[in-house]
């Protein structure tokens, strides 16, 4: 494992690792100062060198070090569910942005292809129900998705099929999406921060933000360094504490975590699932899981709601994976890691601006890959003056939790237990 990853993943372990990025020292000038080198601040690098800007990115630790390269690697499409900005904007500006999150997953693919980035990139997501409400949710949201348009095949699966593709009987059935897959995130980050400075992006690590001057010409202070830029975006989602603190007001810290069993035999492997899909369940407090290249179940979920990162994830998390997948009784776990989750309790992506030529991106919701390459994307379009689908996300009017994190905690652990307690009825 690298000394510069500290999460004990699986992720960090099988990482493609890159020659390390330069410390940011003396004055830099750029066009755009991206702060975080994670997919939204890597990705909005990727546009923005396309259109001929020049950029420096700057990363307190190394490319992918938060959720980018901690996450279940699960690529689905959308930035949120259609239903969610229905309540939030017109029928056509819902549109607009449901098309958006449909484009998502393409930008992924075409980086991968376009980069030949080596990230395990495999097609197919399962919706998992627990039960019967659940089901008829999925029903739902599957007949809104085809009256839309959605490009990829959809497919119910009901209990008699459900062995076809999962090896369990704690579901009653879901619906395959052939359009969402999952990859390796940490290697599908490292790759586009490569695919970046190849273009000419200047990328800096081991390089925290101290200080955030704005104005017409805006300063990115670190200990030993600072870039100048005509614009800043601030791309560090939940790892933003001390640079921009108004944004850590407006969503809620949730701790997720994952552990990665050792490798399953093909036999094994092929009993769990079959169709080599990922999966979520349906619950708020939702798990989610994957076989990675080498057949390991990556199995994850939040463990808990205080903020705090559990004792024993192994302990929180294996009984939850023997729920779904008796089978497993007896396989070693490998490998336990977790990192700290952007929840909006609106479930929309938060972007915005500080001011006029300081742009943010957060609060993905645990569904960060697609709804992050489609904010690098909008983040790029607003700069370049083209700020149609960022504009229509900055009106909305998120919650403020004032007290900071202080009061966040207890208002998480409140929620959490609500939505838990609604999940078991």
């Amino acid at each position: 494992m690298s000394g510069r990853e500290a999460s004990r993943s699986y992720y960090a372990a099988t990482a493609n690792w890159l020659p390390a990025f330069p410390v940011l020292a003396g004055d830099v000038e750029a066009d755009v100062a991206i702060v975080g080198g994670g997919y939204t601040g890597i990705n909005a690098a990727i546009e923005l060198s396309g259109r001929g800007f020049s950029v420096a990115v700057v990363e307190a630790r190394h490319v992918g070090w938060g959720c980018s390269g901690r996450n279940g690697g699960q690529v689905i499409g959308g930035i949120t569910a259609y239903e969610r900005l229905l309540r939030q904007f017109s029928r056509d500006d819902a549109r607009i942005l449901w098309q958006a999150g449909v484009d998502g997953l393409d930008i992924v693919y075409d980086r991968v292809r376009h980069f030949e980035i080596d990230c395990d990139l495999k097609m197919g997501y399962f919706d998992a129900a627990w039960n019967d409400r659940q089901m008829r949710g999925l029903l739902q949201h599957h007949e809104t998705q085809h009256a839309l348009g959605y490009p990829h095949a959809l497919h119910v699966i009901g209990p008699e099929r459900l062995a076809s593709v999962i090896g369990t009987d704690a579901y009653v059935g879901g619906v395959i999406d052939a359009g969402s897959g999952h990859v390796h995130p940490l290697n599908l980050c490292l790759g586009e921060a490569a695919a970046a400075a190849a273009m000419g992006v200047r990328i800096f690590e081991q390089s925290p933000v101290i200080g955030l001057k704005t104005g017409a010409v805006p300063e990115v202070r670190t200990a030993a360094g600072v870039i100048r830029a005509k614009h800043v975006v601030l791309a560090g989602n939940a790892y933003l504490e001390g640079v921009a603190s108004r944004l850590r007001q407006y969503f809620l810290p949730v701790g997720s975590y994952l552990i990665a069993t050792e490798p399953l035999s093909p036999r094994l492997a092929a009993e769990v699932l079959p169709m080599d899909c990922a999966v979520c369940d349906q619950n708020t407090l939702l798990d989610y899981f994957r076989l990675s290249a080498d057949r390991r179940l990556v199995f994850g979920g939040r463990c808990n709601h205080t903020g705090r990162e559990p004792r024993d994830i192994k302990g929180t998390l294996l009984p939850r994976l023997l729920k779904v997948f008796r089978q497993l009784r007896g396989v070693r776990v490998d490998y336990e890691w977790g990192g700290t989750v952007a929840f909006a309790p609106k479930r929309v992506p938060q972007l915005g601006r500080l001011s006029g030529n300081v742009l943010y991106a957060q609060g993905y919701s645990g569904h960060g890959i697609v709804a992050s390459h489609v904010a690098g994307r909008l983040l790029a379009e607003a700069i370049t003056g083209q700020a149609g689908g960022f504009d229509l996300l900055s009106k909305i009017r998120h919650w403020r939790f004032p007290g900071g994190k202080w009061f966040a905690t207890p208002a998480l652990a409140l929620g959490m237990t609500y939505y838990r307690l609604r999940d078991l009825l």
